[in-house]
């Protein structure tokens, strides 16, 4: 006890208390008032930290102390289940106290709280990070433990719907900032004792929890194992978005394309899960990570397994046409009229003439500045309000292009085909593979600008040998239209077009080679 004191004495700084990982690493001591001291210290200065040593028994001859966040917790679960069964409970046995004094610790863990979250942590380090989490402490004299209550409480928005996946027929639930009632909304689609949550912590200063969830026999162990190292291979001040772990883990960073697919539908993620894939879940963050993925696995809406599938062939083949449309038609357009006018029926040729007759500058310039200004204009509508934000998004792109139109400084043909370009990008269903495509459309005007029908054909080809170089945790990007063989050209039949569900009766490559039935229906005879 001595040499605590003294090695505690020599401290002056709260930065003295962790290492390098910023934990704490002074050790817990029996005595009550040491640890207060220790804790004070290390939430000086914190407002929020709301603490209380007080005594118990008949002769308040035992002294404990309790800490906690405030508004982090829930105070019902302090007054009823902790203070007010704390105090009965000892009360009842206090005319015995003596005897019990030295069994008192397990005592009060054991039965003397009124809530099942119950849990004993025994460094500082570890009784910070509860605090820090929401959980409240108990410390008690003469007992160098810790004793962990869960009260959990802190506010958030609830369970809203989702505004970024929006579909017509389907769950309107969307993930929130909580990750345990994140677990929640996919445990509920997922009544399976193999569905694990494996839970991590990472972040030195935030120390974010993050869950993984799959289902154990049907995920691929060595996909597992690579979602892991590469999760343990840095380290970070903090986490605060499911996006700075996407960043951080996917295979090249270089790619303008995501190689993790995130979602704020419960149901998307519970359909990925039962493929095979891992869910990772971020606390404080209402995007869920789906790994591995695929370029065809963007293009799929929660809405195309709800609806016949006739229709919702139709639409996911127009999905991906809007997507060709997206970062081809600019390019195509400047190669054509620059340096492939021929090929244009004579007609339009005639009236793309004219309508060019006054504009000073080069298609290729009028095309560039209309795309910046559509590119203006989307980013200032995200950034307002929703109905400020969507006005100024029709409206600005009316007055824009209206008026560019009647100051000859481009022509009408480019307008026409810059609102294509930008309604096509909007039917992709996933925001993070929209951005991609907004991105590779610059790099085929400009191939297109110098070389015209060559470079467009060559800009085309540039972009799919990446797309096909691309992988996620070892699945080629552009499966099931490249190495579809592997799983002997299943995949094929969700791709463009989906097939009737009793039809895509095997889960798709993600899953274990073992595992892959996933729908059987009886035949007439009942077999």
């Amino acid at each position: 006890m001595k040499k605590i004191k003294n090695w505690f004495n020599k401290l002056k700084w709260e930065d003295e208390f962790h290492d390098e990982d910023n934990k704490v690493t002074i050790p817990l001591s029996k005595n009550l008032d040491e640890n207060i001291k220790n804790l004070e210290i290390l939430f000086k200065d914190c407002g929020d930290f709301v603490k209380r040593k007080f005594p118990i028994g008949i002769n308040k001859e035992l002294n404990m102390f309790i800490g906690y966040i405030d508004l982090m917790i829930d105070r019902r679960v302090i007054e009823e289940s902790l203070l007010e069964q704390l105090i009965l409970q000892v009360r009842s046995v206090s005319p015995s106290m003596d005897k019990i004094k030295s069994s008192i610790y397990e005592f009060i863990r054991d039965g003397g709280i009124a809530t099942a979250d119950v849990k004993e942590v025994e460094t500082l380090d570890e009784a910070v990070l509860a605090v820090l989490s929401g959980d409240t402490i108990l410390l008690i004299d003469g007992y160098a433990k810790v004793i962990v209550i869960g009260t959990k409480g802190w506010p958030n928005r609830g369970i809203q719907n989702p505004d970024s996946e929006v579909v017509v027929r389907g769950p309107k639930e969307a993930f929130s900032e909580a990750l345990r009632m994140n677990t929640v909304l996919i445990r509920r689609r997922i009544r399976d004792t193999k569905l694990k949550v494996k839970q991590l912590r990472i972040g030195n200063r935030s120390r974010t929890d993050i869950a993984l969830m799959y289902i154990e026999d049907i995920v691929r162990k060595d996909i597992l194992e690579e979602v892991e190292k590469r999760l343990n291979n840095f380290k970070i001040d903090g986490i605060l978005d499911s996006g700075n772990i996407e960043q951080l883990i996917e295979d090249n960073w270089k790619s303008p394309f995501p190689q993790i697919q995130g979602t704020q539908r419960p149901d998307k993620a519970s359909s990925a899960i039962l493929e095979g894939r891992i869910a990772i879940i971020v606390d404080n963050s209402p995007f869920v990570l789906l790994i591995p993925t695929t370029i065809n696995s963007f293009f799929k809406s929660s809405e195309d397994y709800y609806q016949r599938w006739s229709i919702m062939s139709f639409t996911r083949f127009i999905r991906y046409i809007a997507a060709i449309f997206s970062a081809a038609i600019p390019g195509f357009y400047i190669a054509l009229t620059d340096y492939h006018p021929s090929m244009i029926p004579t007609p339009l040729t005639m009236a793309i003439a004219a309508s060019r007759e006054a504009v000073p500058f080069p298609s290729v310039v009028e095309v560039v500045l209309m795309e910046l200004a559509f590119e203006l204009l989307r980013e200032a509508g995200i950034r307002l309000p929703g109905p400020i934000g969507n006005t100024i998004g029709i409206v600005g792109g009316i007055i824009i292009g209206q008026a560019a139109v009647e100051a000859k400084i481009v022509s009408p043909i480019v307008v026409i085909i810059v609102s294509v370009t930008a309604i096509s990008s909007f039917a992709i269903p996933d925001d993070s593979l929209t951005v991609g495509f907004r991105l590779i459309k610059y790099l085929i005007i400009a191939f297109s600008a110098v070389l015209g029908l060559y470079g467009f054909l060559l800009g085309g080809l540039v972009v799919l040998i990446h797309l096909v170089s691309l992988k996620s945790f070892g699945i080629p990007y552009m499966f099931p239209y490249v190495s579809s063989v592997i799983n002997n050209y299943y995949d094929l039949k969700d791709s463009i077009f989906r097939l009737p569900i009793f039809m895509i009766n095997k889960r798709p490559i993600f899953a274990r080679p073992n595992e892959k039935i996933r729908l059987k229906i009886k035949n007439k005879k009942g077999e």
